[in-house]
């Protein structure tokens, strides 16, 4: 036994997006092994919003301490640089005055990660298509999703 103290494991997330075209069709996909994932598609986007996106769902999805691995230097950089602070402070405008990109996708994974669950959730950057298992699973979901939507739609 552990005398009145649990030991708290974080969680491992890979997760990416992908667009067929940008704008185009795009997929998103979260990864934590082989068997444990999910992913999906929007018909018209972009790739910053699928990579925000499947993040948003990672963190919906999963409890508990998260380390939310991305190669996305946009979703990483936000939360490591503190953009978001400044964001929040001029009404969601950013340093040229403005308005925040993706701001409906923003809104909500700063409250579910920062105002939900402080110091909860971590992120950290991978570099794409470098041999990383879980980011090239991702990678290869999120674009299979993509795929699949515009199969479903008949585009080429």
């Amino acid at each position: 036994m552990m005398s009145g103290q649990e030991t708290t494991r974080n969680t491992t997330v890979y997760t990416d997006g992908a667009c067929i075209g940008n704008p185009g069709s795009g997929g998103w996909a979260w990864v934590i092994s082989e068997t444990v994932h999910d992913c999906g598609s929007e018909s018209v986007t972009t790739n910053q919003r699928m990579e925000l996106f499947a993040v948003l769902m990672a963190v919906n999805a999963l409890s508990g301490p998260l380390v939310v691995v991305s190669d996305s230097a946009y979703v990483v950089n936000c939360f490591k640089d503190g953009w978001w602070v400044k964001w929040r402070a001029n009404n969601w405008r950013n340093s040229k005055g403005e308005p925040v990109a993706n701001r409906d996708l923003w809104e909500p994974l700063l409250i579910r990660t920062i105002d939900e669950r402080q110091n909860e959730i971590s992120f950290r950057w991978v570099k794409g298509h470098a041999g990383n298992t879980f980011n090239e699973l991702a990678d290869s979901l999120a674009n299979k999703a993509a795929r699949d939507i515009m199969a479903r739609e008949g585009k080429k």
